[in-house]
């Protein structure tokens, strides 16, 4: 069974030209047409997004049945944070508090998603999908809260798992963290050739890999990109990244 994977940092659907388009969003969503879509930054009745619930909206416009919403950050008017659409259904999800004292709110969105195969199988994978902070020592002490969280924990290292979003991990020091320890695998970091992982940031010119794909269990990876649509460039300051998998 294949399974596309697609991870972006929306920017609340205002590109870099500061005008707030969603159906830029919509076009670049469409055009990868992924099984299971991460996204960050996520509206919800904010003024600067036309009080739009941005996550339901583009799931109603791209036909993903299935939505989970993980608010972060409450704002005078509206919040915002992350949101996984798919199109296997939903059957868990909770948003764990990755918040570190004073700094600012951040979670990670889980959910474990039921995917039908040909001939019956049936396969569920537990889907991490987060935004981390901007400083090296908040992201590590927000991993160590995810893998202590209780839904993090109850799960085998051999259960299918993916972990991915916006990580902000400019120097790679998650990677080892994720690969050498947790027994991941990094489907956006490269083994050979001059460039490490894949960059997404600033999406008009990246040279910051920020946008991560982990993953574990029964999957096998068959390819990973950035998205090279020329929209893409300006909808968000990020780049969106896909992994394509083979789940068995």
């Amino acid at each position: 069974m294949r399974l596309k994977v697609l991870s972006y940092n929306i920017h609340r659907a205002i590109g870099v030209d500061r005008r707030f388009r969603p159906e830029r969003i919509v076009e670049i969503l469409a055009h990868h047409d992924a099984d299971l879509v991460m996204l960050q930054e996520v509206d919800d009745g904010v003024p600067r997004s036309r009080g739009m619930n941005l996550g339901k909206e583009l799931a109603t416009r791209l036909g993903y049945h299935h939505l989970a919403l993980g608010h972060n950050v409450q704002l005078r008017r509206g919040m915002y944070g992350n949101a996984t659409l798919s199109r296997y259904p939903i059957v868990r999800e909770s948003n764990i508090d990755l918040t570190i004292q004073s700094r600012k709110r951040r979670g990670c969105l889980h959910t474990s998603i039921q995917a039908e195969a040909r001939g019956g199988y049936s396969y569920l994978l537990d889907v991490f999908n987060t935004h981390l902070g901007l400083s090296a020592q908040e992201r590590a002490r927000q991993i160590g809260r995810l893998v202590r969280s209780s839904e993090f924990s109850a799960l085998g290292h051999h259960r299918t798992c993916i972990v991915g979003g916006d990580f902000n991990d400019w120097r790679s020091l998650l990677e080892p963290i994720f690969t050498e320890i947790l027994e991941f695998r990094s489907a956006t970091d490269r083994k050979y050739g001059t460039e490490k992982a894949i960059r997404t940031y600033p999406s008009f010119s990246p040279t910051g890999a920020l946008d991560r794909i982990y993953y574990r269990g029964g999957l096998r990876l068959s390819g990973s990109r950035s998205c090279r649509m020329k929209i893409s460039r300006v909808a968000s300051d990020h780049l969106p990244v896909i992994a394509e998998f083979e789940l068995h």
